[in-house]
C-alpha cells in the first residue's frame, strides 16, 4: 500500500531533520566552546545532512501523489490536506503524527540555526576585530585603571 510507503518516508525525513536539528547543536557547542578547529566538519556533516533530505523530496513526494490519488484527494499539496484527506482515522493520526513532528522538527531546527548563525557571525567579528588590531600598540593600563600608552607596552609594570 503506496500510504505505508508514505509513512516510512516521512518518518525517514523525521530522522534526518532530528539528525539536522542534533548537528547544529554540535555546531553551536564546537563555537560556543572555541573549539573552532572542527567547524568544518561539522559545517560539511550539515551540508550532508541537508543533501539527504533533499535527496529523498522526490521519491517521497512521488508516494505522495500515489497516496493522494488512492485516497481520492486529488490535487492535494500539502501533508496538512493529504491528513484532511485521509479515509480512515487510523490514517489521519498516522499522518498527523508525522506532521506534528515534523512541524515541530522544523521550528527547532530554526531557532538553533539562528542561534547558531549569530555564533558564528559573532565569531566571525570578534576575528576580524582582533585582525585589525594586530600591530597597533595596547598600552597600559595604570594602577587607577586609566590607560596609559607608552612606546613599548609591557606586560610586567617593571617601574614600580
Amino acid at each position: 500500500m503506496a500510504a505505508t510507503d508514505l509513512s516510512m518516508h516521512l518518518l525517514r525525513q523525521r530522522e534526518l531533520m532530528e539528525l539536522m536539528l542534533f548537528k547544529l547543536e554540535e555546531l553551536e557547542m564546537l563555537v560556543t566552546t572555541g573549539r573552532t578547529r572542527w567547524v568544518r566538519h561539522a559545517t560539511a556533516e550539515v551540508e550532508r545532512v541537508i543533501a539527504a533530505i533533499g535527496a529523498g523530496t522526490i521519491a517521497r513526494d512521488t508516494v505522495f501523489v500515489e497516496v493522494a490519488e488512492e485516497w481520492g484527494a486529488g490535487d492535494v499539496s500539502t501533508l496538512r490536506d493529504l491528513v484532511a484527506a485521509a479515509p480512515t482515522e487510523a490514517w489521519r493520526e498516522v499522518m498527523q503524527s508525522h506532521l506534528d513532528a515534523m512541524t515541530q522538527l522544523a521550528d527547532e531546527i530554526a531557532q538553533k540555526r539562528s542561534a547558531v548563525d549569530q555564533l558564528l557571525r559573532t565569531a566571525l567579528r570578534v576575528t576580524q576585530e582582533t585582525i585589525a588590531g594586530w600591530g597597533e600598540p595596547t598600552g597600559e593600563y595604570a594602577a587607577a585603571g586609566s590607560h596609559r600608552s607608552t612606546p613599548a607596552s609591557r606586560l610586567l609594570d617593571v617601574q614600580v
